[in-house]
């Protein structure tokens, strides 16, 4: 849905039928920017999903929705039970709104990776906004979202033909569109005319779910083959699911395939550092032949030298230097030799193994490689991934690069880091301001991050309580009976540029005492 607002303009038009008079039942989350919306009415039930991911901002309707048991949470409760008494499409603006018998709106902001959905009370001031982290949809007004655009062919003129200054909701559909039209080189009238063609397409054209190298998107124009739809909302469902499973097919397979390559580089890196040190090691005959050296001169040797120089049989009777164990016999020393000899086979026969073994696993690897390159259906993906193991290998492989250990207590998720620069990445790539950190204080020791949980209030006591004891526990205070800990949101807590890792400026804190336990 991306910079399409003709088609957004339309499907206004046709969700107004089925919402005018509809009262909002039901509106939760129970996903990550994602808004469910259920609406009574005369002709039965309507939702509308609102998928606000910042990769993709789309809208999905429908006549029934089963709502998740568990983390599911209700919002905009000021408008719940309230008929809808109109729905208001901004001029040359990708946003409309829901307005309700009580004068509150409900305004959807479909700005790509900036799309929200924010309540406005009949004064026209904010209420509640769905993505906090939008710090300025907290100031947007609403009554200034419409845009007046002079779009007559004077103001064409006047732009010296410049689309993008009198048509700026165009789009790159259209753009390309009027690209591959020659617009540039047509004259001002020309252009007028092509502007007033693609207009009357963008206002009473089909609706077509468009798939062209590998992206998939919306159009109204006649150029653009695709699937075609008498309905927006038909159209719109259509681009939805086709987007989530080609973007889900993507995703999930840039995923393996990035994990195989780094497999097989390290298994290529593995192979090449094991033959190194393999050709270093020989044929592993040479404490052998010190050993045999040393059993043939025994009688020459005495006990206390560090080191003796004896014919080398086994060359020509070339002189060799022999390190010796001073305090040993000779019989002694080379007893030794014999056992590094042996050590050294093993080692050499353990190394070959091993080299045979990860070129098998290499050969599987590529071939696990070349096949993936090839699949394009998502179940079809799953299934081969599922039927060797690979998900499985995957999710044990992104684990065990995570810098820290995860535990679960009364419900809540905590990390506690595993080193100085584990804690400085989950600080910086994990944790975020609603976050709780704790740490022991005065010491070094691992960071602890409690993971906030959205819909609830305060950290629960008992969960502070045990969190603290981890970073106790993983503190230079783990055998102390009794250590202060702090506790603070993660938003009080910042890395200065240069400080070294783990070290971290604390703006407010809380310190509680505790029993490290790891428990």
């Amino acid at each position: 849905m991306h910079n399409n607002y003709y088609f957004l303009k339309q499907l206004t038009e046709a969700i107004t039928v089925r919402l005018i008079g509809s009262e909002l039942a039901t509106c939760f989350s129970q996903n990550k920017n994602e808004l469910i919306l259920g609406f009574t009415g005369p002709d039965g039930e309507f939702y509308i999903k609102a998928h606000l991911d910042p990769t993709f901002c789309c809208l999905y309707f429908s006549d029934d929705f089963q709502r998740a048991r568990k983390n599911s949470i209700d919002l905009f409760s000021d408008i719940l039970d309230q008929k809808v008494m109109g729905v208001k499409q901004f001029l040359n603006e990708r946003c409309f709104a829901l307005i309700f018998e009580n004068d509150m709106q409900l305004l959807f902001k479909m700005h790509g990776n900036r799309s929200n959905i924010i309540l406005y009370n009949k004064d026209g001031q904010i209420l509640r906004v769905f993505n906090s982290h939008l710090k300025k949809d907290f100031s947007l007004d609403i009554s200034q979202l419409d845009r007046p655009i002079d779009q007559s062919k004077e103001a064409f003129i006047n732009a010296e033909g410049d689309v993008k200054k009198v048509f700026p909701t165009f789009g790159k559909v259209v753009i390309n569109f009027l690209k591959n039209n020659r617009f540039e080189q047509l004259d001002i009238d020309a252009r007028w005319e092509l502007i007033k063609q693609v207009l009357r397409q963008l206002e009473h054209g089909t609706y077509r779910v468009v798939e062209k190298d590998y992206s998939i998107f919306l159009s109204l124009l006649d150029d653009q083959p695709g699937e075609i739809f008498q309905s927006p909302i038909e159209a719109i469902n259509r681009f939805f699911l086709r987007f989530i499973s080609t973007y889900q097919l993507r995703k999930e397979k840039q995923n393996i395939e990035s994990h195989l390559a780094k497999t097989i580089k390290q298994t290529t890196n593995y192979l090449s550092k094991t033959q190194q040190k393999l050709d270093n090691l020989g044929d592993g005959s040479g404490y052998q032949q010190l050993a045999d050296i040393l059993m043939a001169n025994l009688h020459q040797i005495e006990t206390g030298q560090h080191e003796v120089v004896l014919s080398n049989f086994y060359k020509d009777n070339e002189p060799i230097n022999i390190k010796l164990k001073k305090n040993l016999s000779a019989q002694k020393n080379a007893e030794i030799y014999y056992r590094k000899a042996k050590n050294q086979s093993r080692e050499i026969e353990n190394l070959e193994d091993s080299i045979l073994s990860k070129e098998a696993l290499l050969e599987v690897y590529k071939k696990h490689e070349e096949l993936i390159s090839k699949i394009d259906d998502l179940r079809e993906l799953r299934n081969y991934l599922k039927s060797h193991n690979l998900e499985q290998q995957q999710q044990s492989k992104q684990q065990e690069t995570k810098p820290f250990s995860q535990r679960e207590f009364g419900g809540y998720t905590i990390y506690i880091g595993k080193n100085a620069k584990s804690n400085d990445k989950m600080l910086q790539g994990y944790a975020y301001k609603e976050d709780l950190w704790l740490h022991a204080k005065d010491v070094s020791g691992s960071h602890v991050i409690v993971k906030h949980k959205a819909g609830q209030g305060a950290f629960p006591k008992n969960v502070i309580e045990k969190a603290a004891q981890w970073a106790a526990y993983h503190s230079k205070r783990k055998t102390d009976s009794l250590c202060p800990v702090i506790v603070t949101p993660r938003k009080y807590v910042r890395k200065r540029k240069g400080e070294p890792a783990g070290a971290v400026v604390v703006d407010k804190e809380e310190v509680i005492m505790v029993v490290p336990t790891a428990e």
